[in-house]
């Protein structure tokens, strides 16, 4: 009884110093069931067309209506945001794996290198993230792999300053010196002591990156540069309703309000997130 009571507490004090987190989290939690469940199932299938069901308002059979074109609206929601999420992911998962090695090298070398990468990335961040990826997309060709290689290559110079920034705060601190009187090399180092010390830093920016990468693919899907049809996806959903405005508005709010939710789920849960990891928050607060 009294674990169950410490839990309860537990759970009543996580809710009212990080409401943020809880509510950002609750959200994202509910896209992201909706997206897995999207992997075995839908109401219906999405890549059929029924042009007697087109433009039905909510019903039994279809909660939020069909399209134009008579698929069910809550299938093509839940499929695309199994699409944003996969694309935002694995771009952030691009950004990660190659930026934070760059940007940890660069602080633990210094000297020509370190200038090398920061100029690098002063010429990708010379350009708009959603221009960048257009341009990119544009060149390889539309479809969810190129806006996952587009979307990633922005992320890569994120994740290298936001590590090689927290790397250059602790070169100098007493357990990195005392590690390097030990003997110890810079990989060592850097995998030991450097990068589980900005691994909050990381994490936060990681949310941060996801909440853009999936408007970075709503807007290429909504130019025809992101995934293709029959995979669905919100962007494109949104392009689609253009024409049906005046006579099926929720074609496009459905869409439109599934990205909203999700960023500013995703933004609450970074907020958070930083709140909850950063130690200097931690000792205000109390």
């Amino acid at each position: 009884m009294t674990e169950r009571n410490a839990a309860r507490a537990g759970a009543t004090g996580l809710l009212k110093t990080h409401k943020a987190l809880v509510l950002g989290s609750a959200v994202v939690a509910v896209v992201l069931v909706a997206a897995l469940v999207s992997l075995v199932w839908t109401p219906y299938p999405i890549d059929v067309l029924s042009v007697p069901d087109r433009l039905k308002g909510s019903s039994l059979a279809h909660p939020l209506g069909t399209d134009q074109f008579g698929r069910d609206m809550l299938s093509m929601l839940m499929v695309g945001a199994r699409t944003s999420i996969a694309v935002a992911l694995l771009a952030v998962g691009i950004g990660i794996l190659v930026g934070v090695p760059l940007g940890l090298v660069a602080a633990a070398r210094g000297g020509w290198l370190d200038e090398g990468v920061m100029r690098a990335n002063d010429l990708v961040f010379a350009f708009p993230a959603l221009l960048s990826a257009v341009m990119i997309t544009a060149i390889l060709g539309p479809g969810a792999v190129n806006a996952i290689l587009a979307i990633g290559i922005f992320n890569i110079p994120v994740f290298a300053r936001v590590a090689r920034g927290g790397a250059l705060s602790l070169k100098s601190r007493e357990f990195v010196l005392a590690a390097q009187v030990a003997g110890k090399g810079e990989i060592r180092i850097i995998a030991e002591h450097i990068l589980p010390n900005i691994a909050n830093l990381l994490i936060v920016q990681g949310t941060i990156q996801f909440s853009l990468g999936i408007l970075a693919e709503a807007g290429l899907s909504y130019v025809g540069l992101g995934a293709q049809p029959p995979l669905a996806s919100w962007g494109r959903m949104l392009n689609e309703a253009q024409t049906m405005m005046a006579l099926a508005p929720s074609l496009a709010l459905y869409p439109g309000l599934a990205i909203v939710v999700t960023v500013l789920g995703l933004n609450l849960m970074g907020d958070g997130l930083r709140d909850l990891l950063d130690p200097r928050l931690k000792r205000r607060v109390a």
